[in-house]
């Protein structure tokens, strides 16, 4: 019998190699948009994060969304997400 795989992804944060399901998808909209994907199904490009504040905090001064996005990322952004963060914990 063999073991279902499961696709992971790692935390731009920490660095660390989890279960997709087990983590928070940051997604930018091809209208150039950041949100919480919540289903990991919208269309766009998306980072992972654990779901905590310690590791969004990681990623905001390891430039960890300006990596994976390859652009600059506005304060306003990092705001927002650091709401939805505290509204899901």
């Amino acid at each position: 019998m063999s073991t279902k795989k499961f696709p992971q992804r790692q935390c731009i944060g920490c660095g660390e190699q989890k279960n997709k399901k087990e983590m928070i998808r940051i997604l930018k909209t091809p209208e150039g948009e950041f949100t919480l994907d919540a289903t990991g199904r919208k269309n766009g490009r998306g980072a992972y994060l654990c779901p905590s504040m310690e590791c969004l905090k990681k990623a905001v001064k390891g430039k960890g969304l300006e990596r994976s996005f390859k652009m600059a990322i506005p304060k306003e952004v990092y705001e927002a997400l650091e709401k939805e963060m505290e509204n899901l914990g």
